[in-house]
Parts: structure tokens; sequence; C-alpha cells
């Protein structure tokens, strides 16, 4: 029987924010546009605001600022942390200075797979979960690695892995938020990863073929050029 080979990609960009109007605000006079409409999830108590940078190299990317629903139904979230270390001290101190770049997600065509084997190298992204939201084209639904403390591993560079579609679903990225974007005037032109531990990096990348990003040694941190109304802007994680 020949071996399932997985594909693995960019999908998007994480940036956090204390809250969704300073999000919008950092976005505008940072990148020089006004993000597009989002939604709400419900079952982690946080709402979004999308907009579309990809390009040929980076086909399926776009852009995430995300934020604690201030009014979110307690008893709808699930009982965990939420996502991305949204609920971190730390990372909730650094952002109410500034919205940033925390963190990035690929999408891959076998999810379960894709974290076993992550698993397998000492690398626990959680449980796959199911996910959901309403959108103006219907419910977006996807599959995507949270662990119950909600961390990201090695201080965000280790991406969260995502799966559109439901299990079953014969066309996985018909709903894909990007084919709803319009395009935005900014475009994902690399992205780089340090990291103190970079060889297990790219040993885990090169594990579910995650390509076109630069590994190297050096404090963690994400690096990503984007081609802005504004010109080149470089954004940094510098590990929160």
């Amino acid at each position: 029987m020949k071996k399932h080979r997985l594909q693995t990609q960019i999908d998007h960009l994480v940036v956090a924010a204390r809250s969704l109007n300073e999000g919008v605000a950092w976005c505008k006079a940072t990148l020089g546009i006004t993000p597009d409409a989002g939604g709400e999830h419900e079952q982690f108590g946080t709402h979004n605001r999308l907009f579309k940078i990809a390009t040929p190299r980076y086909p399926m990317a776009y852009f995430e600022i995300i934020a604690i629903h201030p009014v979110a139904s307690v008893h709808k979230r699930n009982a965990n942390n939420r996502w991305f270390d949204l609920d971190d001290p730390g990372l909730q101190a650094s952002i109410a200075q500034e919205p940033a770049l925390i963190h990035f997600v690929v999408n891959t065509t076998d999810i379960q797979l894709a974290s076993d084997t992550w698993k397998a190298q000492g690398l626990d992204t959680g449980p796959v979960v199911q996910a959901q939201r309403q959108t103006a084209k219907g419910l977006l639904q996807w599959q995507i690695t949270v662990r119950d403390d909600g961390q990201r591993l090695l201080g965000g560079t280790l991406p969260t892995l995502i799966q559109w579609g439901k299990p079953d679903d014969a066309e996985p990225l018909r709903l894909h938020p990007r084919n709803s974007l319009p395009r935005s005037g900014v475009s994902l032109q690399n992205i780089t990863v340090t990291h103190p531990s970079a060889d297990a990096l790219k040993t885990a990348y090169e594990a579910v073929d995650l390509k076109d990003i630069a590994i190297s040694d050096g404090e963690a941190n994400i690096s990503v050029h984007l081609q802005t109304p504004k010109g080149l802007v470089v954004l940094h994680s510098r590990g929160i």
C-alpha cells in the first residue's frame, strides 16, 4: 500500500489585540487598510477580522486579527483556556501595549496524521477539535489542533494545524475564508522563523511537508514581510 504523503502550506497569520477596535486601528496605522468582517468563535470566546494576503508563493494565505470577545457567553464557551494563549497573562500584558503578531496556522491534507507525526517527535499540539462559525455564505467548518491549556509551542513558531471542512468533506477548501475575501492591497512576500531549537523545528516542518519558511538559530521569533499600501512592512513576534 502506498504511504499517504502529507501536504501542508501557510493558511493564515495571527495578530492578537486587546480588542478588535484596537486591532482595526493598528491595522489601519501599520498596514494602511481596513480589515474585512470576520465572525465569532462561540466555543472559544473570541472574534476576528480578516483580509486576504495570498500570493503565488502562499496561495491560501490570509491575515487574522483576533481578540477575546467581551460579551462571549461563558455557557457556550468550552471550559479550557482559549486558543493561541489568549488567556496567558504575559501575552495579555504585551498586547495591552500594542497588537502583535503571535502565531501562524498551516492547513494540511490530513490533520490527524500531521498531529500524530508531531506527537511522535515530542511535540503535542493538542487534540483535533471541530470548530465552526457563521458566514454570509453559510456555515464555515474546520478541524484544528488546540491544547487544553491553550498554549502554542516553541514560542509560537510551531504552527497550529488546520484542515478545512468536515472530516468527510469532499471539497474541504470550498468555503475557505480566502475565497470570499476581496483583494486587500496587502500581500505576503516572505516568512522566516528563528528558534534556539532550529534543527528540531526543521525536522517538524519537513515531517508534514511544510515548505517556503526559512528557519535559523536564534531567539524565538516569526518574521513576516508584507507588501502594503504603506510599502514593505516587516512584523515580528519576538517570542511573545
